[in-house]
């Protein structure tokens, strides 16, 4: 299995980050998190046409959703299906329409393209296990949990310290964050995570591994600064990887 990051930067693109879209080249299928500028490169690692592609929305906020611009590029001809939490083939019919962009009618006449709401908890898609809960955010958001290769792989972005978080994450092998805040709390109206918050989380979670993403594109300006989020995480949970554009990783 193979995990694309190809875009991680919160809020807007800079020249170290385009915003938030993950790739799970997985043998069930292939998984699409989130649908920021960067989801204009899951071309790129898509090869095998008759692999289901299933796009997972987190939430409705701009840099999670404005990628979803580009999707007329795409030409999949297994096509594509966006799934979200309760109330989103409503939001999208509303998003994906004149006068935003091309409407989602126009995608589905150059390839299949379907919108599903999901129920918080457990959900399958095919052979395909999903659990999901509600995050702690400014706006309603889903966190999603996989079963994939018979490994669990849990994604929580926009979100603050809280029990959905934590549920998910139980047993994780590999556990993605969200890394916005530089420190805990920074807008206490403006949920989101410290490298400290997502490093405590993995380490009550007995997860195996860590990987930050999402990076506020106004506190964390250079991947250097990415790198010292890495490394106060790392004095909790020494196994985190703090990740840019285009890194990747095989488990």
């Amino acid at each position: 299995m193979k995990i694309y990051f190809l875009g991680t930067n919160g809020w807007h693109d800079t020249e170290t980050g385009e915003t938030p879209c993950i790739l799970i080249d997985a043998k069930e299928a292939y998984i699409v998190l989130d649908a920021g500028n960067a989801l204009r490169k899951i071309d790129l690692h898509i090869s095998d046409t008759k692999k289901p592609i299933y796009l997972f929305l987190s939430h409705f906020h701009l840099d999670h959703t404005n990628g979803l611009h580009v999707l007329l590029k795409f030409k999949f001809p297994q096509g594509m299906t966006l799934f979200g939490q309760p109330g989103t083939e409503k939001i999208m019919k509303t998003f994906l329409a004149k006068p935003f962009t091309a409407p989602a009618e126009l995608v589905n006449k150059k390839m299949p393209f379907a919108i599903e709401d999901l129920k918080e908890g457990k959900n399958k898609i095919g052979n395909l296990e999903i659990e999901t809960a509600y995050l702690v955010h400014a706006d309603p958001c889903f966190g999603y949990s996989f079963i994939l290769e018979g490994k669990k792989i849990t994604y929580c972005t926009d979100t603050g310290v809280c029990e959905g978080m934590d549920t998910l994450a139980k047993n994780v092998d590999l556990l993605i964050t969200e890394c916005a805040w530089k420190e805990r709390n920074q807008y206490k109206s403006w949920p989101h995570l410290a490298p400290e918050d997502a490093a405590e989380t993995a380490k009550k979670a007995n997860a195996k591994r860590l990987i930050l993403t999402h990076f506020d594109a106004y506190n964390y300006q250079t991947l250097e600064d990415r790198k010292a989020a890495e490394q106060r995480a790392k004095k909790i949970f020494p196994n985190t990887t703090a990740a840019k554009d285009n890194f990747q990783i095989e488990i």
